[in-house]
């Protein structure tokens, strides 16, 4: 990277914490150096890996005082560095969320980032949608597709299906041909997932899990289990499905030690988002399953709010840690 002098409006934190940790401070800008571009972010997506990295739970530390954040969002190509063809001044683009984000954050008004952490943005997607895009449905798609090998027909068993991934994930088996149960854990978003298209809702906080999905399914079991949450209730998960089944954890919202389940045999996999994004194979599998799903209908992010200015940061954190939205949740700068 060059020094420019300037300097530009981010996210930090410098201690671990609520949303209240959150600043917006100005930081040195610097111009993009060989294989890098320089993006102006128009909007960025909220993901429920910044609440638990600003909270010091998340898989790896931050680095304090003064960390990034922010994996997703959307903008503009400002200027490329030596070497980048791929990308041009005036390209629209999004964050590919393959990097450190203690260190290439992107919750922040212009961002210098590596060219192979840049995708081109959908032709005609707007920057609001395009925030909401590429994370949940790149996981969704890598983490019951590419990993899980959800087929046709397959039913799978989606948990906190009211996320932006969970709202993700259903219109991806829908897409895929599969059938989506999704889960939530009270009534309040039942109806929503149905019109969502979820095939089957349960709700875990007054249904049993596995007695649901075995009559779901007449007595077979699901064929995947698509789970953000691990924990000992992994194991129910693991219960829930065929004999043969596949369960792909994805997310850690439960600190506890993940359990298995004793219903063998079954294959269980870790998925992580950023080993696959950082192949270019995988982008490029990625970026066609969502650009052809957005061009058809079939894939159409839910926005459960958008909040406007960087400023509004720590109140757009508040509400994902309410759990009380449905889909994702944008900053438009």
């Amino acid at each position: 990277m060059t020094t420019t002098g300037m300097t530009t409006k981010a996210v930090l934190f410098h201690e671990l914490g609520g949303p209240e940790v959150l600043k917006v401070e100005e930081v040195p800008l610097s111009a993009p150096g060989p294989g890098e571009v320089l993006v102006r972010v128009e909007a960025i997506g909220l993901n429920r890996a910044e609440a638990l990295f600003r909270a010091g739970t998340y898989y790896y530390p931050a680095t304090l005082p003064g960390s990034r954040l922010g994996y997703e969002a959307a903008g503009v190509v400002e200027a490329v560095g030596a070497g980048v063809t791929a990308y041009a001044p005036g390209d629209p683009v999004m964050a590919a969320a393959n990097f450190e984000f203690g260190t290439y954050g992107v919750h922040a008004e212009r961002v210098v980032l590596p060219e192979e952490y840049v995708v081109a943005r959908p032709e005609g997607v707007d920057a609001v949608t395009a925030a909401a895009v590429w994370l949940g449905y790149f996981t969704a798609y890598g983490g019951m597709a590419l990993t899980g090998g959800l087929r046709p027909g397959d039913h799978v068993v989606i948990t906190g299906a009211s996320s932006g991934v969970g709202t993700a994930a259903v219109q991806t088996a829908l897409r895929v041909g599969a059938v989506p149960i999704a889960t939530t854990r009270g009534e309040g978003k039942r109806k929503r997932l149905l019109e969502l298209g979820a095939a089957h809702v349960v709700t875990t906080d007054t249904e049993d899990l596995v007695e649901e999905v075995r009559r779901i399914t007449g007595g077979a079991g699901a064929d995947l289990a698509f789970d953000a949450i691990g924990g000992p209730g992994f194991a129910r998960l693991g219960d829930a499905l065929r004999t043969g089944g596949t369960a792909v954890l994805y997310g850690w919202l439960d600190p506890r030690p993940v359990e298995l389940s004793r219903n063998w045999p079954l294959t269980t996999h870790t998925y992580a988002n950023g080993a696959l994004a950082r192949t270019a194979e995988g982008r490029r599998l990625a970026a066609g399953f969502i650009g052809s799903g957005l061009r058809d209908g079939s894939l159409a992010p839910v926005i459960a709010e958008t909040f406007d200015g960087l400023e509004r940061i720590a109140d757009a954190h508040r509400l994902m840690e309410s759990n009380t939205h449905f889909g994702k949740i944008v900053v438009r700068l």
